[in-house]
């Protein structure tokens, strides 16, 4: 019975956080990730959870990933890359060279604290500075990442991500233009109005709600084929390709207009996202989290703020304007429902349209470069 209950906290409470984040001003602030995170700490904290729940917790955060990654990718226009100004591109590029050296560097300077698992860290590190959250929690799950040492990584890039954005809104635009050139707006500006990612009004309309659940059912059929590997690989290795084999069917279907068309893919995938963080956070124990999250916050703020700055140094060589270089930053070091707030800040919703493309485009690649990278990473270091 208390199993029963477990499941449905994990599967309705994302509901709760939405409502929470939609509502109150100071959750909103926070997002449902961050809420779902917390409350995942507190119930697996509290003492509440019956003893022996790998058995349900592992499989629902393998099903909960794995639907995640196609829905979200379903919505993706690919044709779309090829209209992008070559500028936004060129930056974007410079962001991920960026993230993999400095990856590459503090592999080699904090492994001697972080330990064993450092490579896959380097990875998850690469995946959610290259497109998000999405990406690191698909890498985690690929790595087959300790629970607690991911919660640690997570929580860190909450914390550092938050001073991050906060620079970025305030004072860096005014600092990069020392160094880089003004933004220069394009004679045929296009807004792209369709930016409310967290909205799900309307979501169990008719004439959403059944095409949603067919797109649903095709992720399904997705989750199966990669789930095939496990009977041919053994299970570290069927993992990875389970992953990859998930991503590059759903950017596949991607490429047929009637799956693509599709509306709140994105909003249903995220859902699960949210089911993924819940479970996630809390099978961590809190008081190893504890002991592990200030060497991890000092990871993530090294990684973050030198890859900005090796960012700067490469936009500045190629003439990249600020205003270019701090969306593309935000679309890699946070994720494209992010980029519409920051170029409100920036007072420039022109550049909104490559922040949010650059930024799928990190979701597409970053788990391929995150993977690769962890055992490049894993050779390198004996």
């Amino acid at each position: 019975m208390a199993k029963i209950v477990l499941i449905l906290f994990y599967l309705l409470f994302p509901v709760v956080a939405i409502y929470l984040a939609r509502r109150n001003s100071i959750c909103n602030k926070l997002g449902a990730v961050v809420i779902c995170y917390i409350a995942g700490i507190i119930v697996g904290n509290i003492g509440a959870l019956p003893a022996n729940l790998a058995p349900v917790q592992n499989p629902l955060m393998l099903i909960a990933i794995s639907l995640a990654l196609p829905l979200m990718f379903f919505s993706i226009d690919v044709r779309r890359w090829s209209r992008l100004a070559g500028k936004s591109l060129l930056s974007f590029g410079l962001q991920i060279l960026a993230i993999l050296i400095v990856v590459t560097l503090g592999f080699f300077i904090f492994r001697g604290w972080v330990g064993e698992e450092t490579w896959k860290l380097s990875g998850m590190f690469v995946g959610v500075y290259t497109g998000g959250t999405v990406n690191l929690g698909a890498i985690a799950m690929a790595l087959r990442t300790d629970q607690t040492l991911y919660l640690a990584a997570h929580t860190s890039d909450v914390l550092v991500g938050s001073v991050y954005l906060l620079f970025l809104m305030t004072v860096g635009q005014r600092i990069l233009l020392r160094f880089l050139p003004p933004f220069q707006p394009a004679e045929s500006a296009a807004a792209d109005k369709d930016n409310d990612f967290d909205s799900y009004a309307g979501i169990f309309e008719k004439k959403k709600i059944v095409p949603l659940m067919a797109a649903l059912g095709l992720s399904l059929l997705i989750f199966v084929a990669g789930g095939l590997f496990f009977l041919i690989l053994n299970e570290d290795m069927a993992f990875v390709a389970a992953i990859l084999t998930i991503s590059t069917l759903g950017i596949a279907c991607s490429f047929v207009p009637a799956i693509r068309n599709i509306q709140m893919t994105y909003q249903l995938g995220n859902y699960f996202i949210l089911i993924f963080c819940l479970v996630v956070s809390s099978m961590a124990d809190f008081n190893r989290l504890l002991s592990t999250a200030p060497v991890m916050l000092a990871y993530v703020t090294f990684t973050v703020f030198a890859c900005l700055l090796l960012h700067v140094v490469l936009a500045k060589i190629f003439k990249i304007d600020a205003d270019t270089l701090i969306i593309t930053s935000v679309a890699g070091i946070c994720s494209p429902p992010l980029v519409p707030m920051v170029a409100a800040a920036l007072k420039n919703k022109e550049v909104m349209v490559s922040g949010v493309i650059t930024g799928i485009i990190g979701w597409v690649v970053g788990t391929y470069l995150g993977i690769t990278m962890a055992y490049i990473l894993r050779g390198l270091g004996g």
